[in-house]
C-alpha cells in the first residue's frame, strides 16, 4: 500500500521563486497515494502555470475566491472539508504573516484561516526577510499553534547571494509529511523529549570566543530519529551549519552555556526524557567587554581569567522525576569507561554514551561515529563505526526500552 493511499492533501502555493518546485511536489505526493487540489495566490501564478498544476494534480487549481467557475460558492469550505492535509510551498513571509494575523484576502489566506486539520508550511524568502523580527515572531506563533514547520535549508538564493532561505526540497517535504501523518509511529506526539547538540561559544571580546570542534551532527541526527518515531523534541543546539527537517522539530537556538542551561531548566520539566550530547565549554571568562580588546604591542600575550560554566547534565540530574529518563554523552581521552561510569553515577543519568577520540572516524565532525552506551543497571553495549543515523538509532533504541516502549 502506497505511504498516503487515500489522503487528501491541498498543496498551497504562494508568490516566491520556489513556486516552480510546487508541481514536482504536488506529483511525488500523487505517487504516494494521495488525491491533490491545489491552491494559490495570484503572485504564485507569476512562477508557474495553471494548466501545468492542474495537469500533474488531476484537479483544477483554486485561484480566486469568487469565481464563477468554482465548483461551489463557498469554495474555501468545501475545499477544507475535502482535504486531510495541507501543505503551503513555498511560504512567503506574506503568507506566513497573514495567517499568523488571521487574513483572509484571496484564495489561499482565506483558505487558511478555515482550515483546521494538519498543516504544514515550508518557508522560502530571503535571508534578511528570514531574520526580520516580524517573520521569527509570525513563524513562532504558528508553531505555538499547532502548524508544523518544515524548516528552510542554506544555499543559493534568487537575489544571487547564499544564505539561509532555500526552501526544502519536494523529496524531503513528502517524507517529512508522511512521517507526520503516518499511523504507525511507536510514541504518540504527546511524548517530549529534550535533545542538546552542538557546541557553545564562550565569549572573549566582542569579536572573538572559546569554543570547540564540535558540529552537531550526532545531536541533530538524533532529534531526526526521534522525530521520525512520533515523538515531539525540543532542539537546544548550538552554534552550527546544520537544519532540522522533520516539523516536530522545535529547534532553541543558543550561544553559550549559560543561555543553554537557562533553556534546559526551563523545558527539561515538561518533557519525558532528555539526551544531552553537546559539547558544552566548562569555562569561560571571567570578563567579556562588548568592545574588541586591541592588541598591547608592549606586552607579549593575553592573560585570561576563565570561570566555570554551571553544570547542566548535573542540574537536571538533581531536578528529574523518577518518571524522567535522563541520558549524556561522554568524550574521552584516557581512561575512557572508568570516567564514564563515575559520570553516570555522578550526574545520576539513567545511561550514558561514550566517544573516545581514539577511535578513526568517531567523534567532532565525522559523519560517522562508535559509541559505547553503558546504562545504570551495568549493560554495556559496545557499537561498532556506523553513520551518526544508525548511531542515532541505537541510542533511540536504547531510549525507548528504558522508557518502556
Amino acid at each position: 500500500m502506497l505511504p498516503l493511499q487515500g489522503k487528501h492533501i491541498i498543496v498551497g502555493i504562494s508568490g516566491g521563486i520556489a513556486a516552480y518546485k510546487a508541481p514536482i511536489l504536488v506529483r511525488l505526493l500523487v505517487k504516494a497515494g494521495a488525491e491533490v487540489q491545489c491552491a494559490v495566490t495570484e503572485h504564485a501564478l507569476q512562477f508557474v502555470t495553471e494548466l501545468t498544476l492542474e495537469t500533474v494534480s488531476g484537479h483544477r487549481v483554486y485561484s480566486q475566491l469568487f469565481d464563477h467557475t468554482n465548483p461551489h460558492s463557498t469554495e474555501h469550505i468545501s475545499l477544507k472539508d475535502w482535504g486531510d492535509a495541507m501543505v503551503v510551498a513555498p511560504a512567503t513571509a506574506n503568507i506566513i504573516g497573514k495567517m499568523a494575523n488571521g487574513i483572509g484576502d484571496d484564495a489561499l489566506s482565506t483558505l487558511l484561516l478555515s482550515f483546521r486539520k494538519p498543516l504544514f508550511v515550508c518557508p522560502a524568502m530571503n535571508t534578511q526577510m528570514l531574520e526580520s523580527f516580524a517573520y521569527k515572531r509570525n513563524i513562532q506563533y504558528l508553531r505555538d499553534n499547532g502548524v508544523s514547520v518544515i524548516e528552510s535549508t542554506t544555499g543559493e538564493l534568487a537575489c544571487g547571494t547564499s544564505g539561509n532561505g532555500r526552501m526544502e526540497e519536494p523529496e524531503n517535504i513528502v517524507r517529512l509529511m508522511v512521517s507526520a501523518l503516518s499511523d504507525n509511529s511507536p510514541l504518540s506526539p504527546s511524548r517530549h523529549i529534550l535533545i542538546t547538540a552542538g557546541p557553545t561559544y564562550e565569549k572573549i571580546d566582542a569579536v572573538r570566543f572559546i569554543g570547540n570542534f564540535s558540529t552537531g551532527k550526532m545531536g541533530y541526527a538524533l532529534a531526526e530519529e526521534l522525530a521520525s518515531r512520533g515523538c515531539r523534541i525540543s532542539l537546544i543546539s548550538g552554534p552550527t551549519h546544520l537544519s532540522t527537517l522533520h516539523p516536530s522539530i522545535e529547534r532553541i537556538d543558543i550561544m553559550s552555556a549559560r543561555e543553554m542551561y537557562d533553556a534546559a531548566t526551563r523545558i527539561f520539566p515538561s518533557c519525558d526524557a532528555a539526551i544531552l550530547s553537546a559539547a558544552v565549554a566548562d569555562f569561560r571568562p571571567e570578563n567579556a567587554p562588548d568592545y574588541k580588546i586591541k592588541k598591547n604591542n608592549d606586552s607579549d600575550g593575553m592573560t585570561l581569567n576563565l570561570i566555570q560554566n554551571p553544570d547542566i547534565l548535573a542540574t537536571l540530574g538533581k531536578i528529574k522525576s523518577d518518571k524522567q529518563i535522563l541520558a549524556g554523552f561522554a568524550l574521552e581521552t584516557d581512561n575512557e569507561l572508568e570516567n564514564a561510569q563515575k559520570k553516570l553515577v555522578k550526574k545520576n543519568l539513567d545511561f550514558i554514551v561514550l566517544n573516545s577520540l581514539h577511535d578513526k572516524g568517531a567523534g567532532f565532525g565525522h559523519d560517522t561515529n562508535k559509541v559505547t552506551i553503558i546504562d545504570r543497571n551495568g549493560d554495556i553495549d559496545n557499537g561498532e563505526l556506523k553513520s551518526k543515523q544508525e548511531v542515532a538509532s541505537d541510542i533511540a533504541d536504547k531510549l525507548f526500552a528504558m522508557m518502556g516502549v
